[in-house]
């Protein structure tokens, strides 16, 4: 084999029409990232971008959007513990999962109900 991956560009998750201020709230509100601007033709699609360097998310508008429930991005974070209790303080569910010897990790779900996986980088 000649080729070979080397990094992960984006990921990207759908939202509904017109939620980018939602949007905006929960990526860069809450976790940190900051939106991006979006280059021509892209930018007429709705959606927005998020990134903070390191990592890089993306939502596309989906007229008939449905949440993705069980695919998701896995986040490593730093300090999962200070995040957790900021989504919580937010009104935001975090949902603790151990089924992994030795990882600690939990669950959120995005304002439209994308579920995204936090990894404890510790």
């Amino acid at each position: 084999m000649a080729y070979r991956l080397v990094a992960l560009d984006h990921v990207q998750l759908a939202m509904p029409v017109g939620e980018e201020n939602r949007a905006e709230a929960f990526y860069a509100g809450l976790l940190g990232m900051e939106r991006q601007v979006k280059p021509e033709p892209l930018a007429a699609r709705g959606g927005c971008w998020f990134s903070n360097g390191l990592v890089s998310l993306h939502l596309g508008v989906e007229p008939d959007f449905h949440p993705a429930r069980k695919a998701h991005p896995a986040l490593v974070v730093e300090d999962l513990e200070d995040l957790e209790a900021r989504l919580r303080a937010a009104g935001l569910e975090v949902r603790p999962d151990r089924d992994l010897p030795g990882v600690r990790r939990s669950y959120v779900d995005d304002p439209f109900g994308n579920r995204i996986e936090l990894i404890d980088a510790g």
